[in-house]
């Protein structure tokens, strides 16, 4: 066994075996973590429905797939694409998502018996620990079903009117697409980008900006899958900002290939869309991510704009956190993505905890306006439950005068 990394493109026994001592051996934080986590809710789910050996073991299956994919890909070694590396993924984020309603629907179960039978139901010795067992299985595959049909619907079309005080007369109505999070890669392939382009060309936008997560893998094996995005430029002039996936994937690969595609790719700059008199200042900052490859990359808003003031400034930020910095460097508007508002129930109100008030829609940031995007595509488990991917189309008009 040597102690060089790994490269190898598919994945073998003895190459898993050699991430997973790899990654164990330090132990880190974020390993601890989430193998805690799993392992309480493992305990849990074991405990209150899979009262036989057999079970158990069954039921570890999923847990420990959903355990591969973070502890030894994302902690250890993120460059293998091979079939069976795939595999591994699917598998696990299939497992993640079934999980999740598994979970949810026994904490159901185990309230319907505290309240209708009291102590005793909960801990199995007045009513029988196998009631309700086969609703919580069956529930959870039917909302995992509803999940990635709604998923792999595509996305619908959200339009919004963005009241702008002192619009310039020249700006209003401008039309802004915004495609967020997409998440090119084991689901999302090049059929879907295809179809984001063509309603994105059909809605005839003054300007397209692109807020982030655009893919998740390097370029050597997902470029035909982005080609689609070439189209975009012919549309409209077309800003791309990067997000923390991009920096996990190969942030310099992705910048040179996105703006052979002759998307302008903004990293703490700006670029001017002039319409009729007026002009638009179009900034885009890096992602707070940038700073595992360069430490001196970090967002900067307050130098995105540079000295331009224009009629209208728009800040491209894909992490929503990056409101207040948007707020303070005199930006009307920023849109960002990152959140997914949660992407399936019950995460859509665990990520309201991390990323409140701008979690999903419109909000504000004292006197900015805030979108945030509730993505174009998905990650990880294909599933929606409770939000939908958008396409959103963002109009810009002139805010009435308060009656005097």
């Amino acid at each position: 066994m040597t102690s060089q990394r790994l490269t190898a493109s598919r994945l073998t026994p003895h190459a898993f075996a050699q991430s997973w001592f790899k990654v164990l051996r330090p132990l880190n934080p974020f390993v601890a973590t989430v193998t805690a986590i799993l392992t309480a809710a493992y305990v849990y789910i074991a405990w209150r429905l899979a009262p036989s050996t057999i079970g158990k073991v069954l039921i570890a299956v999923p847990f420990v797939m959903v355990w591969i994919v973070p502890v030894v890909y994302w902690a250890g070694d993120r460059d293998r694409h091979g079939r069976l590396d795939q595999a591994v993924h699917v598998a696990s984020y299939l497992s993640m998502g079934w999980l999740s309603f598994v979970v949810l629907f026994a904490l159901v179960r185990d309230a319907v018996l505290l309240t209708t039978s009291g102590i005793g139901a909960f801990a199995g010795s007045i009513v029988p620990i196998d009631v309700g067992i086969p609703a919580v299985f069956l529930g959870s595959l039917a909302a995992l079903g509803v999940g990635l049909a709604a998923a792999l619907r595509g996305p619908r079309l959200r339009e919004i009117d963005i009241p702008i005080e002192g619009l310039h007369h020249a700006l209003d109505g401008v039309r802004i697409v915004q495609i967020s999070d997409l998440h090119v890669g084991l689901t999302i392939r090049g059929r879907y980008v295809s179809r984001v382009v063509d309603m994105t060309s059909e809605l005839a936008p003054d300007l397209i900006a692109i807020t982030g997560d655009v893919v998740d893998g390097p370029v050597a094996h997902l470029a035909r899958h982005v080609a689609a995005l070439a189209r975009l430029p012919a549309v409209a002039p077309s800003f791309l900002v990067l997000g923390n996936h991009e920096y996990y994937s190969g942030a310099a690969a992705w910048i040179e290939h996105f703006r052979a595609m002759a998307l302008q790719v903004l990293m703490n700059s700006h670029a001017i869309v002039r319409r009729g008199e007026a002009q638009i200042i179009v900034a885009g900052v890096t992602d707070p991510a940038a700073r595992y490859s360069d430490p001196h990359r970090t967002p900067r808003p307050d130098l995105a704009a540079g000295n331009e003031t224009g009629d209208f400034r728009l800040l491209l930020a894909h992490n929503p956190k990056l409101a207040r910095a948007g707020a303070q460097a005199g930006f009307h508007l920023q849109l960002s993505g990152h959140t997914h508002a949660g992407q399936f129930f019950p995460w859509t109100l665990a990520v309201r905890l991390v990323h409140a008030p701008h979690v999903a829609g419109l909000s504000r940031e004292d006197s900015m306006w805030v979108y945030v995007s509730a993505g174009t595509g998905t990650w990880g488990p294909p599933v929606r439950f409770g939000t939908r991917p958008e396409l959103t189309l963002i109009r810009l008009v002139r805010a009435a005068r308060p009656a005097s």
